[in-house]
């Protein structure tokens, strides 16, 4: 059965940059929200594309030839296959949209890579 979620209210439950947690689920998608701050790793996901809205804050999506700044309530979909490193320089708030399948940092394995999100 559906029921309202409140972003905000999800938000205040946790505190941990870079640790995203699962919200909700649909269509084999995953509906995550995300705090982060600071500096991730170049990475890339072959088999999907990664959809990053910002809520709160400001998103600096770097790419090996271009940035792209996203601003509060503004999206961009990241290509499959497409190296990317996602920076904050102020605590950032994100509503991701990504298949079940997608891994937290793609092919690469880091000391923040997450294996199984917290549904919360």
């Amino acid at each position: 059965m559906s029921k309202v979620i409140n972003i905000q209210e999800k938000l205040k439950l946790f505190t941990a940059h870079w640790t995203p947690k699962k919200i909700g689920e649909l269509n084999g998608q995953q509906i995550l929200l995300a705090k982060i701050k600071g500096e991730f790793v170049f990475h890339k996901h072959d088999d999907e594309d990664e959809l990053f809205l910002v809520i709160k804050g400001q998103l600096e999506l770097v790419f090996r030839d271009k940035k792209v700044v996203l601003n509060e309530g503004e999206f961009y979909i990241v290509p499959k296959g497409v190296e990317h490193k996602p920076i904050a320089k102020e605590e950032t708030h994100l509503l991701l949209f990504e298949p079940l399948s997608t891994k937290h940092t793609g092919d690469v394995l880091a000391d923040i890579t997450v294996e199984t999100y917290e549904s919360i």
